[in-house]
């Protein structure tokens, strides 16, 4: 049986825009991203509790730094069945439910990752599509052989992997970003998704990737990542039967997000430039 659990992080210190002095400028739609990030995160355990028996904690020191361990991951049925437990945290506005983000928002978010412990499985940043918003939409980091891509939900495919040559490292730090913009949510001006990745010293790029148009009957608008999806990080630990030495930590740290006008990455308002913070 799949138990649901939310648990509420909170900082007041930390702040995804960067002030900068300039001129005034507006330019394009100005209809704003949620304000999800600067005050909070909600944490959801066991979405997949195929090992209801595990030990689960998890820290909330957000935007510092959030964890999520799983422990004992044997098995359940008495350590003789399943394969992983699922845990996700999601960008809040109220510090209590995770925060939506329509079709024609623009934003961005990054995360340093270190993904330890005896065990296996997979981690990283989400952005995840109202059908499935605890789950799918993944820039997923897997330990068992270092693949770094994004997949699943609306997302455009993507290996890092496959591009560059690169296998992440159990123990290492790795930076994750996504880069959303709506642009012009058509078939001529798509929204596009910027995965990004900070590995070892060096930086790496998916490029701005199209979205294609999905299906406009559904009543979630097209052409990008649709209303009402959710963005945050997300815990997969393998389980390993009847190994109660069994252990995945995955920790997000300088957890950096930032709203941006419809189709802009840069808005001049008020003398103050907002531009969003990358590591």
């Amino acid at each position: 049986m799949m138990t649901n659990n939310y648990r509420r992080c909170y900082s007041g210190a930390g702040q995804a825009l960067v002030l900068v002095a300039g001129l005034m400028i507006i330019v394009g739609q100005v209809a704003a991203a949620p304000i999800a990030g600067s005050e909070s995160a909600v944490i959801k355990t066991r979405i997949f509790n195929d090992d209801p028996d595990s030990t689960v904690t998890f820290g909330d020191s957000y935007p510092a730094s959030i964890f999520i361990q799983d422990a004992v991951l044997d098995g359940g049925n008495g350590g003789t069945t399943g394969f992983a437990n699922l845990h996700n945290w999601r960008f809040s506005e109220n510090d209590f439910t995770a925060a939506l983000f329509n079709n024609a928002d623009s934003y961005s978010y990054s995360s340093d990752l270190v993904i330890s412990g005896a065990g296996n499985g997979e981690a990283g940043l989400s952005l995840s599509p109202w059908w499935s918003q605890d789950v799918d939409g993944r820039l997923n980091v897997r330990s068992t052989d270092g693949e770094i891509a994004a997949f699943g939900g609306r997302l455009p495919f993507f290996s890092f992997t496959g591009s560059f040559g690169i296998n992440y490292a159990k123990g290492d730090t790795i930076n994750l970003g996504v880069d959303y913009k709506a642009n012009g949510l058509s078939l001529l001006d798509p929204a596009t998704v910027e995965y990004l990745v900070s590995y070892n010293g060096t930086d790496y790029t998916s490029g701005p990737l199209n979205f294609d148009e999905g299906n406009p009957a559904e009543g979630f608008g097209s052409w990008g990542a649709l209303d009402s999806a959710q963005a945050g990080g997300y815990m997969q630990a393998f389980i390993d039967i009847g190994n109660p030495s069994n252990l995945l930590r995955a920790e997000w740290g300088s957890i950096a997000y930032a709203p941006e006008p419809a189709s802009l990455s840069l808005l001049v308002l008020g003398g103050l430039a907002m531009v969003r913070r990358r590591r």
